[in-house]
């Protein structure tokens, strides 16, 4: 497989593409014509036409007169293409690699995407989740977060400044509002099955443009759950100690079950 080539033949450049959808809304066409309807410079358009022939995505119907592939089929070949083309890929990175290192942190940017990969690894999750979200964060996970527990996993869940609480496994982090004008910005962290984290901080502001770490390497996965484990003492410490209140009997379960909950090797996948 000749992967320059292989991709060349799927991706449509961006005169590729005007020119398909305009002939998808007003054919046949000839070049001169298309050249007008979709704003393509004439000194391109024909070599344009040349290239969606070779891809298989316009016919000429007659001299010098052009109508587009059916969407339906167009898309269907695209896809089809696309799946031939990572199927070779896969095997080659087999074949380069037996076994694949996830000793490196790597960094997502963009916010939809950070979300979308939270979502990935939540709806992943076979045994446990833990999860720091503040509210702007948490209503965009909370259901997926529900349909994890509605599989039977545990979701450990410190809030940072959510109104009530919505799971059983949850406590409210004391102080929200000055730990997030100290901070600058949301901490983030989503922890999977021990084995797997996504954690960061959206800077107010520049959310989309701020770096959010995913890793599964075992040191930082260890390191970041222990952390957000440890913010369910802070709230325990704070309820006794500042509030000078007593723990409620969801409370002392609550407490004894994440005393309990340390690292343990022994419960990551092998």
């Amino acid at each position: 497989m000749n992967t320059s080539s292989e991709v060349n033949k799927l991706l449509l450049s961006q005169y590729e593409t005007k020119a398909y959808l305009s002939l998808v809304a007003k054919y046949p066409l000839n070049g001169s014509q298309l050249s007008k309807h979709s704003g393509i410079p004439s000194a391109k358009i024909y070599e344009v036409l040349r290239n969606l022939l070779e891809k298989g995505l316009v016919a000429e119907v007659g001299k010098g007169i052009y109508a587009p592939l059916p969407p339906e089929e167009m898309l269907k070949n695209l896809r089809h293409g696309f799946e031939l083309y990572l199927n070779g890929l896969e095997e080659k990175t087999k074949i380069a690699s037996n076994k694949v290192s996830h000793e490196y942190v790597w960094t997502i940017q963009g916010y939809d995407k950070v979300i979308a990969k939270a979502k990935e690894m939540i709806s992943s999750a076979r045994s446990e989740i833990y999860v720091e979200l503040y509210s702007e964060e948490g209503r965009l996970l909370d259901q997926d977060l529900h349909e994890a527990v509605s599989r039977g996993v545990k979701v450990k869940y410190v809030s940072m400044g959510h109104p009530s609480l919505l799971f059983d496994l949850q406590v409210v982090h004391p102080g929200v509002k000055k730990i997030r004008e100290s901070q600058g910005g949301r901490v983030f962290d989503v922890i999977v099955d021990m084995e797997e984290l996504l954690v960061g901080l959206f800077e107010k502001g520049k959310e989309d443009h701020s770096p959010i770490s995913w890793a599964k390497d075992n040191w930082f996965v260890t390191t970041i759950r222990e952390f957000v484990r440890h913010d369910f003492f802070h709230y325990f410490l704070y309820k006794i100690q500042d509030r000078k209140e007593e723990l409620s009997e969801k409370e002392k379960r609550l407490y004894e079950l994440i005393k309990n909950d340390a690292w343990d090797s022994s419960k990551q996948r092998k």
